[in-house]
């Protein structure tokens, strides 16, 4: 587990370019953050960005104040909470149900960490992976609180670190999270018929978590007093329910659907757990009510996740990573199991070997014979090749032990399935180019002084902001989700139109840059004064102008 968590956490973060939007701007935040010395206010290229609380970009801030400014720093915090999130889950089993429960235990910790979303979402720099791990640690812990003697000095101890961890879940992503936990701890106590204990149990959580909340929260009202009626009405309200600002709008049975890619590679091994519910595995749970009910919570865990996101007029598939510790420990509970069905278990590690296997011999007879149909910056394509066939080696190990029916050599290798994850250290070109323009920025940093004026597009002035260590980036044409800020704040003129960008640059001639997509700078050449220098991309890339 620990060569895994390094070679799919660890490795990948210094070596893939950070991508458009997501990782430029949970980089950029923290950078601002160290650089101004405010930790109360949060800031995109100078602007208020209240989008999101501020515990994420203060783990990122502290990340980069310890390894400085560069991409190892900014994802470090995803693969560090994913891999607590793992440690979280084994600690669950083994303190709920005992040390007869070690296997299912650590079981549920490796399905959890070779999931490829979870894999994916925890080598980037995105929110998602430290919410699921507050998230999961306020669920964990409020479900060992229950297991105690009411009103034990355990419970109590249970119930305030479940109140922490809420309130960290919230300064990471806010009001929704709060009733996603209190949808779950109800639910099962409900199922359990505690009645008096729905009254009970979260008056210390509650107040935990307030104290946790509150100190950040008074102090961004009292300097940005707009704060919460924005974070609230804007990306809590009307994103959930209205469907005109909802972002990614799907049917309601989009998570549903999703499900199999969800727990991919471990799809394939869903009937082989289900096998371990059934029959002989139906009297062992019955006969072992910790195990019992510990499935129970995880059911009720999983059941509001996906009824509440559910709800919601915009879906991403991240959405239900907080989900997936509950399905983790679902999955090696029924693998786990005793007796179960030999022939689910031979079927599924020998149907997914196959599925794998055709995958890689694709992927290298792409590489080998039509490498134009993907094509891959130099070296790449040596890497993935080498990758491909090293895929092709893990899962023949599959097959091979699933054919002789040997469950932990399976399991063991089919933990390393995800390793073709590493396919993603080679991007094609095409992405590179039009999500990853940091190495084609810090090409000309030579060109962009302390006193030259830094032009961009809204999509690019993430990026600029990083790679320049600036915050003073002026916005050509639409500003996209920096509006807010910059209409809360129009004294600064950093927002143009392309009539007002040509003045600018008349005014301001040899010491102007622009840099922005391809695609935007065909369009706003013919308004644009005569370039000294233009250097180009691809037609799918950007352009770096200087005036």
């Amino acid at each position: 587990m620990v060569a895994l968590f390094v070679a799919l956490y660890v490795l990948p973060l210094a070596w893939r370019p950070l991508l458009l939007p997501d990782e430029f701007r949970y980089a950029e935040i923290p950078r601002e953050m160290l650089a101004s010395g405010d930790w109360v206010v949060p800031r995109l290229n100078g602007f208020l960005y209240f989008e999101k609380p501020v515990l994420g970009y203060w783990l990122t801030a502290a990340s980069e104040a310890l390894f400085g400014h560069n991409r190892f720093a900014v994802r470090l915090p995803s693969a560090l909470a994913t891999g607590l999130t793992a440690l979280l889950l084994a600690f669950l089993v083994r303190r709920r149900v005992g040390k007869e429960a070690d296997a299912t235990a650590w079981l549920a910790a490796l399905v959890f960490l070779s999931c490829l979303l979870a894999a994916a979402v925890g080598s980037t720099a995105v929110l998602d992976a430290p919410l699921t791990l507050f998230v999961t640690a306020t669920l964990v812990f409020f479900y060992l609180a229950t297991a105690e003697a009411p009103s034990s000095r355990r419970e109590g101890s249970f119930l305030l670190l479940s109140g922490v961890a809420c309130g960290l879940a919230f300064l990471t992503k806010g009001f929704l999270i709060l009733a996603l936990t209190a949808l779950v701890a109800g639910g099962y106590l409900a199922w359990q018929r505690r009645w008096r204990d729905l009254f009970r149990l979260p008056w210390l959580p509650a107040v935990a978590a307030l104290a946790v909340a509150a100190p950040w929260s008074l102090a961004v009202h009292l300097r940005a007093p707009d704060f919460w009626h924005f974070f609230f009405w804007h990306e809590h309200v009307q994103r959930f329910f209205e469907q005109s600002a909802g972002q990614h709008p799907q049917p309601w049975w989009f998570f549903l659907a999703a499900t199999p890619a969800v727990l991919l590679p471990w799809t394939f091994f869903l009937p082989a757990a289900a096998a371990g519910y059934r029959g002989s595995g139906r009297q062992n749970l019955a006969a072992a009510p910790p195990l019992r009910d510990l499935a129970r919570y995880c059911a009720v865990w999983v059941a509001m996740t996906y009824l509440f996101f559910s709800a919601s007029s915009g879906k991403l598939l991240t959405y239900v990573l907080p989900a997936l510790p509950a399905l983790a420990i679902l999955v090696a509970i029924g693998l786990a199991a005793p007796g179960g069905a030999p022939r689910a278990w031979r079927r599924g590690g020998l149907v997914g070997a196959a599925f794998f296997a055709l995958l890689a011999g694709a992927c290298a007879f792409v590489l080998l014979f039509r490498p134009q149909v993907l094509p891959l910056p130099p070296g790449a394509r040596e890497w993935s090749l080498v990758v491909a066939i090293a895929s092709l080696a893990v899962v023949l190990a599959v097959a091979a032990a699933a054919k002789q029916g040997d469950r932990g050599r399976t399991l063991a290798a089919w933990a390393l399935v995800p390793l073709l994850l590493t396919v993603q250290l080679a991007l094609p070109s095409r992405v590179l180019q039009s999500k990853a323009p940091g190495s084609f920025l810090a090409q000309h940093r030579d060109l962009v002084g302390a006193d030259t004026v830094v032009l961009a597009d809204s999509n690019g002035v993430r990026a600029a902001c990083w790679v320049f260590q600036r915050d003073d980036v002026v916005i050509l044409g639409s500003p996209g989700e920096l509006r807010y800020g910059v209409e809360q704040d129009p004294s600064q003129a950093r927002w143009l139109d392309v009539g007002e960008a040509r003045q600018l640059i008349e005014e301001h001639r040899g010491n102007v840059v622009l840099f922005v997509e391809n695609r935007r700078y065909t369009e706003w050449q013919p308004l644009l004064p005569t370039p000294s220098s233009v250097d180009s991309q691809s037609r799918h890339g950007w352009v770096f102008v200087t005036y």
